[in-house]
């Protein structure tokens, strides 16, 4: 694509954003300005105006999307018309599938990939992939399990396919480390690779498909799948992953379509050219002298800030990974993304990006910098609530508009998402039905309802102890599906329930009004505990998989690369896929 269409698409999302934002920041002035003005009014509409465009790029995002997809023709070519790609190319290059791993079940690990190493040798392309298992795996006793494990897959390899595996002794530069010290110096032969996390699954049509697009567009370094979530038993797992499924698809589609050769990195399921990746993402050390956590965006930026393109494929096209387990695994993973994200304001100077390297950088703070200001307007709107005074005074009707239309701009991705499944016959048959289908969505939206003030405010908390010089390292994953006892609820939970219970206290005794307001958006932290027990009670999982309740396609589909999940139930299935 030219200079000149991109720089259209780019103002057509500009100016949806800037109308989006203006909306609820006009309804909200009006509501606030009743009566005159008080200290925490005017801050309230400041802080909403700093979340404004964020919240609007959301919206604007969604609906380029849900224009994408409903369109009729390929997403791929909507969203990069100049991409070339033959579904039938011979593969011409050598691959390198880099797996990622550090304190794993090894051998789950492994078995996820057997399907795929087959099938590629099953089509005659055992010579042109590897397998390279990175490790960063600390403990002595888990590095030789690990290294049974790995010995003992390898006698099972297809004939012809190639296994590497390497364990750093220190594990510098964490992730991002490994992946570069295997570019510098075990990569020779090797023209791309495909970046996989431990619990990362890709089709051999996937992978095949991003290799014949790397090949035949020779300036793009990095395209990235658009990954979704394979099918789970555990209920967190299960409700998390099917609102992101349906929004993420509409989301994809939006942002490929505006950002075009800027596209995101998000750290596995993608292709990378090795040359263009070893010469110019090499992650700068912060000023601080501490190593980047979140590498994959900054990876992105420094690859388009030196003229490679980096590119989205937004079709779902066989790209899974899976979710925390439960909400204080969840909890735990959202602190690492936060902590990695917050090390970009360090680095948004930098001569090394351009300015759509910069924005996407920016967008990433803001993804995390959305929950302490939310959290702010809440407490400053109690206080509010409290002023007797009449420059307190709230106009009822606009502000319930405002607070409206920030909502529907916040879930726009999932509320088209399900549209666009609702508009394709094809698409409700492959969800389960349209009456599963619409069930599903209601369920998912009251879980992501008590969800997103939970992680709100833990964010918060643990943002501010940043501030303050707490550290949150990298530590492994649990990816096991398990209970969350009342106990171990109780200990990690009672603060956000104090908290929440605190706040709806507070509103209550302001007015009915203020807490009717105030229910939707405070109510899941008073409920934190049970929540979180619930949501990781298996006999829950199993009753959502018996109804088909959150069910994603891959349950319907009797060509799924996963095992039915009632075997999965019993215990009889394989760990992987």
């Amino acid at each position: 694509m030219t200079a000149r269409p991109l720089l259209c698409r780019r103002l057509v999302y500009l100016g949806l954003v800037l109308l989006l934002a203006a909306l609820p920041l006009v309804l909200l002035w009006r509501a606030l300005a009743e009566g005159g003005w008080t200290v925490a009014e005017a801050t309230v509409l400041a802080l909403a105006a700093l979340i404004a465009p964020w919240v609007a790029n959301l919206g604007a995002s969604a609906i380029i999307g849900f224009t994408v997809l409903v369109r009729a023709g390929d997403p791929l070519r909507t969203v990069w018309p100049e991409a070339n790609l033959a579904e039938d190319a011979a593969i011409a290059i050598d691959t390198a599938l880099v797996l990622c791993i550090r304190s794993e079940d090894t051998s789950a690990v492994l078995a996820r990939q057997r399907r795929l190493l087959g099938d590629l040798a099953a089509r005659g392309l055992a010579g042109r992939f590897a397998l390279a298992v990175l490790s960063d795996t600390q403990d002595p006793a888990h590095a030789a399990n690990e290294e049974r494990a790995i010995e003992a897959f390898r006698a099972t390899l297809p004939e012809g396919f190639r296994l590497l595996y390497r364990r750093r002794d220190f594990n510098d530069g964490f992730k991002a480390g490994n992946v570069m010290e295997f570019v510098r110096n075990r990569a020779d032969g090797f023209e791309a690779m495909i970046v996989l996390d431990a619990d990362s699954v890709m089709t051999a049509e996937c992978v095949l498909r991003l290799v014949r697009l790397l090949q035949a567009n020779p300036r793009v370094a990095l395209i990235q799948t658009l990954i979704v979530a394979r099918p789970a038993v555990s209920p967190f797992p299960r409700l998390f992953q099917f609102g992101m499924r349906h929004g993420m698809r509409t989301y994809a589609a939006g942002i490929a379509w505006w950002q075009g050769p800027d596209g995101p990195y998000w750290g596995h399921n993608a292709i990378i050219r090795i040359n263009a990746f070893r010469d110019h993402a090499v992650l700068p050390t912060l000023p601080s002298g501490a190593r980047i956590l979140s590498h994959d965006q900054v990876e992105a930026a420094l690859l388009r800030g030196a003229g490679w393109e980096v590119r989205l494929d937004p079709l779902e096209q066989g790209s899974y990974e899976e979710n925390p387990p439960t909400l204080p695994d969840f909890l735990a993973r959202d602190l690492r993304w936060m902590a990695g994200n917050l090390q970009y304001v360090a680095l948004l100077r930098l001569p090394l990006f351009h300015f759509m390297g910069r924005l996407q950088l920016l967008l990433a703070i803001l993804l995390f910098l959305f929950a302490p200001v939310v959290c702010a307007i809440a407490a400053l709107a109690l206080v509010n609530a409290h002023d007797a005074a009449p420059e307190g005074a709230v106009s009822a009707a606009h502000g319930v508009a405002a607070t409206a239309s920030f909502a529907v701009l916040f879930f726009a991705p999932k509320l088209l998402g399900a549209l666009e499944v609702a508009l394709r016959p094809a698409g409700l048959r492959a969800w389960g039905g349209g009456a599963r289908f619409a069930l599903s969505v209601v369920v998912e939206f009251v879980f992501y309802l008590v969800l997103l003030p939970v992680s709100a405010t833990n964010q918060t908390a643990a943002m501010a102890g940043l501030a303050f010089g707490r550290r949150i390292g990298w530590a492994p994953q649990s990816r096991l599906d398990r209970a969350v006892p009342l106990a171990d609820a109780m200990r990690a939970l009672w603060w956000h329930t104090l908290i929440g219970t605190g706040l709806l206290v507070g509103f209550a005794a302001a007015s009915t009004s203020a807490l009717l307001w105030a229910l939707p958006f405070v109510a899941g932290a008073v409920c934190a505990i049970p929540f979180s027990f619930a949501t990781a009670d298996p006999r829950l999982g199993r009753l959502l998989v018996r109804r088909g309740i959150c069910a994603v396609p891959e349950e319907f589909d009797s060509a799924s690369p996963f095992p039915p999940l009632a075997q999965r139930q019993s215990g009889q299935a394989v760990r992987a896929a």
